[in-house]
């Protein structure tokens, strides 16, 4: 797996989700903060949640003051806390009639001038817009806080807020909220010395948030590159933002994230962003996320989240719940490439966001290797930090095998670095001049090395290309197949994500050890792509404001472009596409599953009783039927299953389609692209209006997968000639 570089490490390492998971305690009397999980609020109107949480942490702790013991109530959407509890006191709670679950609170990490008119939701006339609805529409950011002052987040020309806003701006001393940017709560802990605030110290927040929903800024550019008007894809729209990542705690805590939910449920946002996740896909019951997302999708509250940056490796993906909208990322058509001239005038290409000017001058080149006394070749190849003679380095160009440790070269002196990267296809920005190349290319500057005494080169400044193959999918991007139910497809769907410039905080530098201060930078990432399909959703839901999670997340899926699948197993890295925002708006059908269907899935997965509690946070049994349910047969707009390898198969999708196009159509149904025997009854649809419903079946069958060849996929296409309803049906198995 391609890791980031060093000098982009803190920005794109903070996409890449991952658990730093408190320590077990190690004896009764050790501390962790713990969720504990009360389920649906009662509906008695004499219940006060807060009293009843501290009755019961009084009880199992025989405090009388719980004060440092409480962390946080979960009180307005659903029900429950956040304690530091010791192991004895877990069991006590966990064994009490009242509470559902009570599980440790993790540390997650955290996962533009062309993108939007990449996807097609171009400026202007070209893009039909509902002005009014597209105002009224609140899309809640979950990420590291906003800087506000940005002229992304300007309310110049708003009105107020929407009248169904019922949350508040606790954004801390200093932090203005305005008629953009209407609410703001932060569940960071208190550190000592540094303020309280919503405010963005990381920079991620503001970049996410102004990717969805920022206003239309013109000349932006960082440091002349990506020159254009930044803006994000409904810039009418509010932000009500909840800060729960921090640089002081390394990340962003799980309680913090749930509690977060909680408050943007009961404040009436319309959708919901976060590019947070686990380094891992996790069950239900200890995944705050879905937790949270599960009572947002019951409250008509669509949650979008970034797979995760794990790939190219599969079963990577960390977003596995069906009732979230999972997106991967891809390039656009713009790139930002480095070159390096050797001294032989040999020219190599690279990848990064160089924005320094070394005036063509070539200065000598040395290998990480023969640049250490203290550390074993390989490690010293890698530029590994302690390893580089200060020296050896000091004013030359340094080789390292590895884009992680650029900036080690730097602190030790390097005036540029020419890196090694498997795949080399993102650039990041780095704080001195450096090339990313891709091993074939390194390896002619290793040749030319080896070749002559007294080895020189050039880093050159970055230029900026058009008209790449795409959409690609990036090496990074998370994969499927799904790690935890293995009949949903994931990611759903895929979104521009590399090289995404928009607003960021100008209290951080733009990478590590940079002392350039910026109000836009590029960033790559899940974390980029996760907000641009936000803001489609929110696009597409201001031509449908009634229309439910499921319907939104259906007509985008349905709609999407095909994508290059030059790629190992194509659908489990962009699911049913490349996002296409305009097609998004007219599906013709769509594929519902409520609350109800998501209960049903549960109880297939063996979710029963007190376990169904752990997500619906409601008492329900689960019916014969409901336990019976197949995971493959949510009403899903893509069709997944895994089946025994070598052994031939036969396995059926049922579906439900809901008519949203026009009255007194017939659709018919066409299987493209595959090998298998794929049987679709009925194979017309008629539909005489609006809203009415039809159901079907589709039979795969095979006589096996062989080795080598593990998945097979096809594309099941509803079309009355002029919507052509698309979904993907993908057959795998697991390897041996």
């Amino acid at each position: 797996m391609t890791k980031p570089a060093g000098s982009y490490c803190l920005l794109s390492c903070l996409f890449v989700l991952f658990v730093s998971c408190t320590s077990a305690a190690k004896n009764d009397q050790e501390k962790q903060v713990y969720i504990v999980y009360m389920g649906a609020l009662p509906a008695r109107v004499d219940y006060m949640p807060m009293s009843h949480h501290t009755s019961i942490l009084r009880e199992v702790t025989g405090e009388s003051s719980i004060e440092s013991r409480l962390v946080r109530n979960y009180k307005r959407s659903f029900n429950g806390f956040a304690a530091w509890l010791t192991e004895s006191e877990r069991q006590i709670l966990t064994n009490m009639e009242n509470i559902v679950s009570v599980f440790p609170s993790k540390t997650l990490k955290l996962q533009t001038t062309a993108s939007w008119d990449f996807v097609g939701l171009k400026r202007g006339k070209r893009a039909k817009r509902n002005p009014s609805i597209e105002s009224d529409t609140i899309i809640g950011v979950i990420d590291s806080g906003i800087y506000p002052l940005s002229d992304s987040f300007s309310d110049r020309g708003f009105g107020p807020p929407p009248k169904k806003w019922k949350g508040v701006c606790h954004g801390g001393k200093h932090f203005p909220c305005n008629n953009k940017v209407i609410g703001a709560r932060n569940y960071t802990p208190k550190i000592k010395g540094i303020p309280h605030s919503v405010m963005d110290n990381m920079g991620h927040g503001s970049h996410t948030a102004s990717t969805a929903a920022g206003n239309a800024v013109k000349d932006v550019s960082f440091y002349g590159l990506a020159n254009g008007t930044a803006r994000g894809g409904v810039p009418a729209a509010r932000i009500a933002v909840y800060k729960v990542c921090d640089p002081g705690i390394k990340g962003c805590t799980s309680d913090g994230i749930l509690s977060a939910f909680d408050d943007a449920i009961a404040d009436n946002v319309d959708l919901i962003t976060i590019s947070i996740g686990d380094e891992k896909g996790l069950r239900f019951e200890e995944d705050t996320i879905a937790i949270g997302a599960f009572h947002a999708m019951v409250k008509g509250i669509l949650t979008v989240n970034s797979a995760g940056n794990n790939g190219p490796e599969l079963s990577t993906v960390t977003s596995v719940a069906p009732w979230i909208f999972t997106v991967g990322a891809s390039d656009t058509n713009r790139a930002f490439v480095t070159k390096a001239v050797l001294g032989d005038g040999k020219t190599v290409v690279g990848r990064s966001v160089n924005t320094f000017d070394l005036k063509g001058t070539k200065y000598p080149i040395v290998y990480g290797k023969s640049a250490s006394s203290n550390c074993d070749s390989a490690s010293a190849g890698l530029c590994s930090p302690g390893c580089l003679d200060r020296k050896l380095v000091r004013g030359k160009i340094v080789l390292c095998d590895s884009a992680q440790n650029v900036e080690e070269a730097k602190y030790m002196g390097a005036i540029a670095s020419i890196a090694r990267s498997s795949l080399a296809d993102a650039a990041y920005v780095f704080s001195f001049p450096v090339s990313v190349l891709s091993a074939p290319a390194y390896n002619d500057v290793l040749s030319y090395m080896n070749s002559t005494k007294n080895p020189i080169a050039a880093v050159l400044k970055s230029e900026t290309i058009f008209n790449q193959k795409v959409p690609v999918i990036a090496s990074y991007s998370s994969r499927g197949p799904n790690p935890i139910i293995p009949d949903i497809l994931k990611p759903d769907i895929t979104a521009p994500g590399s090289e995404i410039i928009a607003a960021y905080s100008p209290t951080v530098p733009p990478s590590i050890s940079d002392t350039r201060h910026v109000k836009y930078s590029i960033l790559s990432g899940t974390s980029m792509s996760c907000p641009h399909v936000a803001g489609v959703a929110a696009y597409v839901k201001s031509f449908h404001p009634r229309w439910s999670p499921s319907m939104i997340q259906s007509a985008i899926m349905t709609t999407a472009w095909a994508v290059n699948a030059s790629t190992l197993m194509p659908e489990f890295a962009y699911g049913a596409g490349h996002v296409n925002p305009l097609a998004a708006v007219h599906p013709g059908l769509v594929y519902e599953a409520n609350k109800s269907d998501h209960i049903a899935f549960l109880c297939g997965l063996s979710y029963t009783g007190k376990n169904l509690r752990l997500i619906s946070g409601e008492s329900c049994s689960c019916t014969k039927a409901q336990s019976k349910f197949l995971p493959r047969d949510l009403n899903y707009p893509s069709m997944t299953a895994k089946v025994p390898a070598r052994k031939p198969f036969k396995v059926t999708f049922r579906r439900t389609v809901t008519n949203v196009g026009t009255s007194n159509t017939t659709y018919k149904a066409k299987v493209v692209g595959s090998k298998l025997d794929v049987k679709v009854i009925p194979n017309v649809l008629s539909l005489k209006s609006m809203h009415d419903k039809k159901s079907f079946k589709v039979t795969v069958s095979g006589k096996g997968l062989r080795a080598g060849k593990l998945v097979v996929s096809s594309q099941l296409i509803w079309s009355d000639g002029f919507h052509f309803v698309r979904s993907p049906i993908v057959v795998y198995a697991a390897n041996g």
